[in-house]
């Protein structure tokens, strides 16, 4: 998959495209349907098949005052995810308040047409694009017959007549539901990030933990989870805890996993997080000695999801 940064740079093999735009956070699993159906007509006709978006996420330059960003996925996530999809071409367009005046039109005639001479273009349901939100599928039809590309939107991707969205799949980790947005994303949620000095209080209890300092800012709900682990290419399940352990009054955040079998000093590397299931919310327990009875338990229970 060859990865555009500039419109100005577009290579002459990506031109005559199917095409597909949208802002594609969280490459959930209406978007492979997408994609699918793109890859798919696109070989059929011979012609390259082609995704374009944007970086940074459009509302965190219109709307800057809405914080924090819950995506999904970062933008280097996004381009491994997308290129999995089998794309021959992903376009990156830079966005910031400039480009944001763009008219429908402009992007059209000037980008679309101009630049890239699309053969066909594939929407979602619900895509709109250009200033005021004024291009959608009417505006993109007329365009259409008046340069000659095809449009085709694709109808909504459901499971269990559930539409699947970004909004829907962001609304579940935050809810802790990380089994329903998984079901949803068609892969499990991720979390990476550094392991950085604690309060060193798990290897006391017995549970040695790794304190996480997340790359995003989508964290699930508080509470305990059974989750894999993947750090120096290998994998251990693991249970992870999000919360403020309320067991000894902490009053900040902490993001803490113990890997199950596992030794060794991990301090400074990275590691990633796969949601897998809640197993409860977080709750304060009355010394030490019930916490290392629950935590067995969750231990014990988080083996039994994995196996």
């Amino acid at each position: 998959m060859k990865t555009i940064h500039q419109i100005d740079n577009i290579p002459k093999e990506l031109t005559g495209s199917y095409l597909t735009i949208g802002n594609f956070d969280g490459i959930h699993r209406g978007h492979q349907y997408l994609f699918r159906h793109l890859v798919n007509q696109a070989r059929n006709a011979q012609r390259p098949a082609v995704v374009l978006t944007f970086d940074p996420h459009p509302k965190m330059v219109l709307h800057p005052e809405r914080r924090p960003f819950y995506l999904i996925t970062s933008i280097e996530e996004k381009v491994r995810l997308i290129e999995a999809q089998g794309v021959d071409g992903l376009i990156i367009i830079p966005f910031n308040l400039d480009f944001s005046k763009t008219t429908a039109r402009e992007f059209v005639c000037d980008l679309l047409w101009g630049k890239l001479q699309i053969k066909k273009i594939l929407i979602g349901h619900d895509y709109t694009f250009g200033k005021g939100k004024e291009g959608n599928e009417a505006f993109l039809v007329a365009q259409g017959q008046k340069l000659g590309f095809e449009v085709e939107v694709v109808r909504a991707f459901q499971v269990d007549d559930t539409i699947i969205s970004s909004t829907l799949v962001r609304n579940a980790i935050l809810a802790g539901d990380v089994k329903a947005a998984t079901a949803w994303l068609g892969r499990p949620y991720n979390l990476a990030g550094r392991v950085v000095p604690g309060h060193n209080r798990g290897a006391g209890l017995g549970f040695p933990t790794a304190n996480i300092e997340p790359e995003k800012a989508l964290v699930p709900a508080g509470g305990v989870y059974a989750a894999l682990a993947r750090i120096d290419d290998q994998t251990y399940g693991s249970v992870l805890n999000i919360g403020m352990n309320p067991t000894f009054d902490d009053n900040q955040l902490s993001i803490e996993v113990h890997l199950l079998d596992f030794k060794g000093n991990i301090y400074g590397k990275a590691l990633e997080i796969l949601f897998i299931e809640k197993l409860r919310d977080e709750k304060k327990f009355n010394g030490p000695e019930e916490l290392i009875v629950q935590i067995r338990k969750d231990v014990e229970q988080a083996r039994k999801i994995m196996s």
